[in-house]
């Protein structure tokens, strides 16, 4: 079975991975946090130790519905850097697969050039990376087959969007309504 796929490198926001993994479960998904540093436990921006369900090597690209690249640093530049994740990133675009992120990890679409053309967001200062995209300070842009966040505060919101694309606008509101979100 097919996974939504939360990338976690050394540094990533916790905000920006929690908000859409609790979101994306309370409403039915299938949702894996996968590490790409080896190990299952991956230490945030702010010190907190989260445990992956995977490792990156243990994830094959059939396994996976959804890229999902929560920002942070030094979380987004590693996740920019991890080769194996470029690969993935690279098929999925070529193949028009969903990819989101939020923060500062639009940059690792944007310096890839997959942002060409369509609006995009990401954390302030970080859109001087998204390679001829159409910067919009949006909390939330949802074009093609990418789902952009700004930052922390938008990552609610980032989850949501997320969940409609897959669940639906009502399953979005029947979340809402649980979480006491109006």
């Amino acid at each position: 079975m097919k996974s939504i796929c939360i990338f976690l490198a050394e540094g990533f926001e916790e905000m920006e991975a929690m908000f859409p993994l609790d979101i994306l479960r309370r409403g039915g998904m299938d949702v894996k946090l996968v590490s790409v540093t080896g190990e299952k436990a991956v230490r945030s921006s702010h010190g907190v130790t989260i445990m992956a369900d995977a490792l990156f090597e243990d994830v094959s690209e059939e396994d996976v519905e959804m890229i999902v690249l929560p920002g942070g640093l030094p979380g987004a530049t590693n996740l920019d850097a991890h080769a194996g994740l470029d690969k993935l990133i690279l098929s999925f675009a070529n193949a028009g697969k969903p990819l989101a992120a939020i923060c500062a990890a639009p940059m690792v679409y944007g310096k890839r050039g997959l942002l060409k053309g369509k609006k995009a967001t990401c954390y302030p200062g970080f859109d001087k990376y998204l390679e001829g995209a159409e910067y919009t300070g949006n909390m939330v842009e949802v074009v093609d087959n990418f789902i952009l966040g700004k930052g922390p505060g938008a990552a609610p919101a980032f989850g949501f969007a997320i969940l409609e694309k897959y669940a639906g606008a009502a399953k979005v509101q029947e979340v809402k309504n649980g979480m006491l979100i109006a």
